[in-house]
């Protein structure tokens, strides 16, 4: 039998944390979600940058952390059929130390990387859509989390919490000034005049891989691109919606409320540049 999953703590196996962790204690950290495939963790290059990046916002000392990183995922990347088709979660914290809410000076960071299998989808939502519903809560504008993607998700828990109908795939969330922002979960971008849009993530929200990926490779193929603030009205516009992350890959939707869409050509040729690009990795 499989394993359902492997743990390193620190290059260790292991499934233990100090409890003086500030990850725990205050979600002083980072994360990121990969797919493998064949032993291969996907766009792992930009996972890694922006890993860096939310280090360098909260002054955790990248390195020799990211080298270290390199060694444990291509570790388990040698794990047999786990590596094959699985999902790789990557957590590093600022450590132990310091005082209260100040951290200590020379932090020496946690890193923890988990991989477990593949969650299934039966219904094949990437090929039939899913539906979709606007949530009550309304994210914080802190430009200076924005973008990263930090340990603290009390706002995607709560907003996650409104609804359990599993009809319903995803939540999206708006700021406090009612502007689009993205899924509890995954990015959202749409097909507008053909035009593909996408909610600016300066203020809030997680500059999703896929998403910069996905929008870099509709540049390469000649499509418009469009970065902004926008209302649910300009959403309820489009011709088609798609969500996505590192692991749904492309999501359409087909409903949010009383909208309805029908998966478009523009999310099937984005669906195909993905899967060629993930092939090629």
């Amino acid at each position: 039998m499989i394993s359902d999953t492997l743990t390193l703590v620190d290059g260790e196996v292991g499934d233990s944390l100090p409890l003086g962790d500030r990850g725990l204690a205050y979600g002083d950290g980072l994360f990121e979600t990969i797919q493998l495939l064949d032993g291969r963790a996907l766009l792992l290059d930009a996972h890694l940058k922006r890993l860096r990046r939310g280090c360098e916002r909260l002054a955790i000392p990248p390195q020799p952390l990211l080298t270290s990183l390199r060694a444990d995922i291509a570790r388990l990347g040698s794990d047999g059929e786990l590596a094959r088709y699985g999902v790789l979660k990557i957590l590093v914290t600022r450590g132990v130390g310091g005082r209260g809410y100040l951290p200590p000076p020379d932090p020496a960071p946690t890193r923890v990387l988990m991989l477990s299998q593949r969650p299934e989808y039966p219904d094949d939502p990437a090929q039939h859509g899913v539906r979709i519903r606007l949530c009550q809560l309304r994210l914080a504008q802190s430009p200076w989390l924005a973008g990263i993607k930090h340990l603290s998700r009390l706002e995607q828990v709560l907003a996650r919490a409104e609804w359990r109908d599993p009809a319903i795939r995803e939540g999206l969330l708006l700021d406090q000034d009612r502007y689009l922002v993205e899924g509890t979960m995954s990015n959202l971008l749409w097909v507008s005049q053909g035009r593909l849009c996408t909610p600016r993530l300066d203020l809030c929200g997680v500059e999703g891989v896929v998403r910069n990926h996905l929008l870099s490779r509709a540049s390469e193929i000649g499509l418009e691109v469009e970065e902004g603030r926008y209302p649910l009205s300009q959403l309820e516009a489009a011709d088609e919606v798609m969500l996505c992350n590192s692991l749904i890959d492309i999501w359409p939707v087909v409903a949010l409320d009383a909208r309805s869409w029908a998966p478009g050509a523009v999310t099937r040729r984005l669906q195909g540049l993905l899967k060629e690009d993930y092939l090629a990795c």
